[in-house]
């Protein structure tokens, strides 16, 4: 089995192809054994997710994801805003999508969901001391708050009712360190 000794690939030429709230890039490439390659990738800004956590339940939020053609259960998250912090994007997504504002967000995980295709990076937090407010959603979000047992969620991880990957690290994330 080959062995190599530098696992890098070198940006030659980048062109932008799209660009949006994601730009899709074109890069050529120097490869490891020298030919040169193509990638084509998303260029996205970073999100966060949170874990709302009170009392052996947590807060999901249902929504139709596009892409999938299906509602999913899913943690609260969503992309950074221009220099934003990851910590303050969490603050606002948690507010904006479930009206909760939480005394303490501990960051858990740094994470990259489709490192194959995307620069994407998510930092996932765990939300506790939380206090009832208003959701300030988007104008094309719609989105149906859910409070579920945590040894419910974990059930449904399990039978395949939640896919989303985020919301499954979060849950088993918490379920390995916090003992619940």
């Amino acid at each position: 089995m080959k062995h190599y000794s530098k696992l890098k690939e070198t940006k030659i030429s980048s062109q932008t192809l799209y660009k949006g709230v994601l730009d899709v890039k074109l890069d050529e490439v120097s490869l490891p054994n020298g030919r040169t390659g193509v990638r084509i990738y998303l260029k996205h800004r970073g999100a966060s997710g949170i874990l709302p956590i009170e009392n052996g339940f947590v807060y999901l939020v249902e929504q139709f994801r596009y892409p999938i053609g299906a509602a999913t259960l899913e943690i609260p998250a969503g992309k950074r805003e221009p220099g934003q912090t990851f910590l303050a994007c969490a603050r606002a997504e948690l507010k904006q999508e479930t009206g909760l504002t939480a005394r303490s967000l501990k960051e858990i995980l740094v994470f990259h969901p489709c490192n194959a295709f995307s620069d994407e990076v998510q930092h996932l937090y765990v939300a506790t001391g939380l206090s009832r407010g208003t959701t300030d959603l988007d104008e094309d979000e719609f989105i149906n708050v859910k409070k579920i047992p945590l040894k419910k969620a974990y059930a449904m991880i399990k039978n395949g009712q939640i896919t989303d990957a985020k919301t499954i690290l979060s849950l088993q994330w918490y379920k390995m360190n916090c003992k619940a």
